[in-house]
């Protein structure tokens, strides 16, 4: 099967088209802000977990007498 010339066209002009564009992104598509990947819920557990369990080794090994 061979490609059209008309068809063959059509695609290079559209390729062209999207090389004359490339860098020109607006403004407004450009994601600016605080938009953290983790929600604050998921951050607040976490610290809970890291520092609930970093208390808890600490008492551990004070009532131990400091062997671990």
């Amino acid at each position: 099967m061979t490609t059209s010339k008309r068809l063959a066209e059509r695609k290079s002009a559209k390729f062209q088209k999207n090389i004359h564009k490339r860098g020109a992104v607006p403004e407004t598509s450009i994601k600016r802000g605080n938009d953290y990947p983790v929600g604050p819920i998921v951050l607040g557990f976490f610290v809970f977990v890291v520092i609930g369990s970093a208390l808890l080794q600490i008492i551990r090994t004070a009532t131990s007498g400091g062997v671990a």
